[in-house]
């Protein structure tokens, strides 16, 4: 691999970088959190519970800078989530801002306000050198399966992220996605290496004091999962025009095509540029983006590879391949393997897809949403795009039972059943013995603002 600057380098060597309370409206620059905590090692692993207040981002700031291996996770875990995997991995330093205690462990004096805990037993976890980043993949349960990275992968996908989106010293960046998510980690890696002003803030596009803070701090630039997205054009969003704002991102799935529709044709009027892009965990974050220009063109295209990478198409299978520096170095399920880093050259995504003669790669569904009804294969993601483009965009959620039967969620009591069965039956010939119809109070997502699919499935197949 070709050597880099790490990460902790680079953020310390952008002059234009502050970072700000948005509850005090006190601003700092990441000198005044250099060595900012009492740390008594250099290196180890530590668990890091981020929200994504100013304390937080001092913390992760503090543990970039030396060699430690660091675990992303939610500070909304179940506790006794929490206490599984501490006691799985054995971490050096846990931050938690929410607990005051820790069994087995003592709270260290690093700073005012900060909960900092340490193991009382001193023995550290052995990782492999060079490991940098933990990132666990399931948010909402707790799953001690984490990706691992390196410094390599997080520096090379930032770099290529700040090649294709417009990022500059002058910016106002909220933090409105997760710290603990791939995606939320890459907003904040990619503006603080080349961006301006990061605002600290746990309050979400849902709350009134969200947008207070947007007109005082005039935010430039807002990223979102669909979900997101989904609730700003219900919230008028696209009503309503913003000053300050330049661009927006979004990731973390597939958009709904009429979502989409609107807030690309919202961004031409409105001169804002509007970048949807396409990335997995395993890549670190981004795999590729597509150039607002395109948007409407090549609606729903997840675009080309971002720099320095490259995608093609299994011709057996027709499964995504993705080649690049950012490709992780495994899975870790338990402590012993933190201490091996193994990089493949390629990358099997997962997702099933297809790309125009212009070289533009489209997601077509994933490998493992399909079920098998009286031997047809069935793309469960296109079902539920067919009854969101029937319903006027309802909320639909499908997925399978044992290749005997599809279940179609949703939380609309105004949708009769009949009605989807009779629709499937039209649109792709399932019979309509073969699909059952539930009504969900709401439908569950993961904190990373995706449909949370096990739990559905834990419900109503209990």
């Amino acid at each position: 691999m070709t050597k880099i600057l790490p990460l902790y380098d680079l953020i310390l060597n952008n002059d234009a970088l502050k970072y700000i309370d948005s509850s005090t409206g006190l601003s700092y620059t990441p000198k005044d959190f250099h060595e900012s905590l009492a740390i008594d090692q250099t290196s180890g692993l530590v668990f890091l519970y981020l929200d994504n207040q100013l304390k937080s981002v001092e913390v992760l700031l503090n543990f970039l800078r030396g060699d430690f291996t660091i675990a992303l996770l939610s500070p909304t875990l179940n506790e006794d989530y929490k206490t599984n995997l501490e006691q799985h991995y054995q971490p050096y330093y846990i931050y938690d801002p929410l607990r005051g205690a820790i069994k087995g462990c003592f709270s260290v004096d690093a700073g005012p306000q900060h909960q900092l805990f340490r193991q009382v037993a001193a023995a550290k976890t052995q990782v492999h050198p060079q490991l940098k980043l933990l990132i666990n993949t399931s948010g909402s349960t707790g799953s001690p399966k984490f990706v691992k990275l390196l410094e390599q992968n997080i520096v090379s996908n930032a770099l290529s992220i700040v090649d294709y989106l417009p990022v500059t010293p002058s910016d106002v960046t909220p933090l409105n996605l997760p710290l603990f998510y791939s995606y939320g980690f890459s907003v904040f890696t990619s503006n603080a290496i080349a961006g301006g002003t990061i605002v600290c803030t746990n309050k979400t596009i849902m709350e009134k004091e969200f947008w207070e803070e947007f007109d005082q701090f005039g935010y430039t630039s807002l990223a979102g999962v669909p979900y997101v997205y989904e609730m700003l054009q219900r919230i008028g969003f696209l009503a309503k025009s913003y000053p300050s704002l330049r661009y927006l991102t979004q990731a973390g799935g597939r958009l709904n095509d009429s979502v989409l529709t609107a807030f690309a044709q919202y961004a031409e009027q409105n001169e804002i540029s509007f970048f949807s892009m396409y990335g997995q965990t395993e890549a670190t974050a981004r795999i590729s983006y597509l150039p607002p220009e395109y948007l409407l063109d090549k609606l729903g295209s997840i675009g080309k590879p971002i720099k320095n990478g490259r995608l093609d198409i299994d011709p057996s299978s027709g499964e995504l391949r993705y080649y690049g520096p950012n490709i992780f170095g495994g899975y870790a399920t338990k402590a012993e393997d933190l201490t091996t880093y193994q990089q493949e050259d390629m990358l099997l995504t997962g997702d099933l897809a297809r790309a125009d003669e212009d070289g533009f790669f489209y997601i077509t569904g994933r490998s493992k949403r399909f079920i098998k009804l009286f031997g047809v294969r069935i793309n469960l993601d296109e079902i539920e795009r067919i009854l969101i483009e029937k319903f006027d965009n309802e909320r639909f959620v499908c997925i399978g039972e044992e290749d005997k039967h599809m279940v179609v969620a949703y939380t609309s009591d105004k949708i009769d059943g009949k009605l989807v069965k009779q629709l499937l039956f039209e649109q792709v010939k399932i019979h309509p013995a073969c699909v059952k119809t539930h009504l969900l109070d709401s439908i569950p997502l993961t904190p990373n603002g995706k449909v949370d699919y096990m739990a559905i499935k834990d419900d109503i197949l209990v």
